[in-house]
């Protein structure tokens, strides 16, 4: 096996997710068949943020570091046959990012071991992974707690003839949530004309941007649920929740090359109509308290203003719309009670509320938002994705490029207001 035989980095208790501030140590760990003469043994750990506007590209369009700090733990001599051990230990910057990894970038920590030999011969490297989950304290962005709403308006035509309107209005029980949590949702139909809507669909969207100079965004269907259509001349509400997936939280705190937005998306395929609301996913949840007064370090994105229904809704029945199908359960199934064995792997993973309340102590940590989501521990317990049905985010292979984001509030009023004008 030649003179080296083991050249491998172990981390302290085997932990390897981190936060900021913390310290990360170790051991670098050689065992060599015969002796080897060296001009030093560094370890190095860093950290770092790639992007490019090619998808799995190895090579970065744009790059910045966070942390490089270099340790020499031997200067020059040889390493007799036998096993050898060198003790590392390194600060962590408190103002770094949370690691991510995505298909056109990610953010990534590693340390480093090289044996650096004498002249014409072969240098020996190896190197590790850690993680950083830098938490997103829902309640520290303003009006996180309040419910978010928006509305649209959509004039019915056929035949130049004017046949009615049609309004589309959907809340949602606050603007935050973590993993586990359920999102609200309380839609409601007028259909004051003549003609039948089609179905309505509610959508949790991801959307990421990387900031090259011509930007990429990568835009995912998280979960979707489906309601039936709108009856002519009635007035029907419809009441639904969307479980949030283990998803990497909103934003990249201290990361200036990707960002992370979450919007739910209800829409009516016919007519056309599409509300958006912006959501903050994070890790601590919200807490709802009211002895307890939240700073105001963010701000949360403000839906438009709610419209005042012009004509009333007296005089139009009202029904609740059934679900027809939701994309992280099965509707011909009864719900699944999901056991803690389930997570056993992911310490603290957030659970439905109906199950568990989470525990902020130990957080839930989330890579990516691939279809195999790595969770990470410590412990002597290895690494195993979550198969559970009801969390199952999108699978980034499938990824289209580009992509365009979804529209502003701005757009989606514009492009409301145009098409109201130009029906009149």
């Amino acid at each position: 096996m030649g003179k080296l035989q083991e050249f491998d980095i172990t981390f302290t208790n085997n932990k390897v997710v981190y936060g900021p501030g913390e310290s990360i140590g170790g051991t670098v760990r050689i065992r060599t068949g015969s002796s080897l003469q060296y001009k030093a043994i560094k370890v190095s750990c860093q950290g770092s943020c790639g992007i490019s506007t090619k998808a799995n590209d190895a090579s970065w369009s744009l790059e910045e570091q966070y942390f490089n700090s270099t340790l020499s733990v031997a200067d020059k001599g040889i390493l007799p046959p036998g096993e050898h051990s060198f003790p590392f230990q390194f600060l962590i910057p408190v103002a770094v990012p949370t690691s991510f990894e995505g298909p056109f970038g990610k953010v990534i920590s590693r340390v480093r071991a090289v044996i650096d030999t004498p002249r014409f011969s072969k240098d020996y490297k190896s190197q590790r992974l850690f993680y950083i989950l830098n938490m997103l304290n829902l309640n520290e962005v303003s009006g996180i707690e309040n419910p978010s709403c928006a509305v649209t308006t959509k004039k019915f035509n056929y035949l130049l003839v004017k046949t009615g309107t049609l309004m589309l209005k959907t809340c949602s029980d606050m603007g935050g949530y973590i993993p586990g949590q359920v999102i609200k949702l309380a839609t409601e139909i007028h259909n004051k004309s003549g003609k039948d809507t089609g179905y309505v669909l509610a959508s949790l969207i991801q959307k990421v941007t990387y900031k090259t100079k011509r930007p990429v965004y990568d835009l995912r269907t998280i979960a979707e649920v489906e309601g039936a259509g709108v009856k002519a001349g009635k007035h029907a509400e419809w009441r639904e929740q969307i479980i949030v997936p283990p998803l990497p939280q909103s934003a990249l705190a201290n990361c200036s090359l990707i960002d992370i937005e979450y919007f739910i998306q209800v829409a009516l395929k016919s007519p056309e109509a599409v509300v958006t609301l912006p959501i903050f996913i994070g890790n601590i949840p919200v807490n709802l308290s009211p002895s307890v007064a939240m700073p105001a370090a963010g701000v949360m994105p403000s839906a438009p203003p709610v419209e005042e229904d012009p004509e009333g809704a007296a005089g139009f029945s009202g029904d609740e719309l059934p679900t027809k199908s939701h994309s992280q359960q099965d509707p011909s199934v009864p719900p699944v009670t999901m056991s803690p064995s389930a997570f056993s792997h992911a310490p603290g993973a957030a659970l439905p509320p109906n199950h568990r309340t989470p525990n902020v102590s130990a957080p839930l940590f989330c890579l990516s938002t691939g279809a195999t989501i790595p969770f990470y521990t410590e412990g002597n317990v290895t690494p195993i994705p979550t198969s559970c049905s009801l969390i199952l985010p999108p699978e980034y292979s499938s990824c289209n490029y580009p992509q365009e984001p979804p529209p502003t509030y701005e757009e989606s009023c514009s492009s409301v207001n145009s098409s109201f004008a130009s029906e009149q």
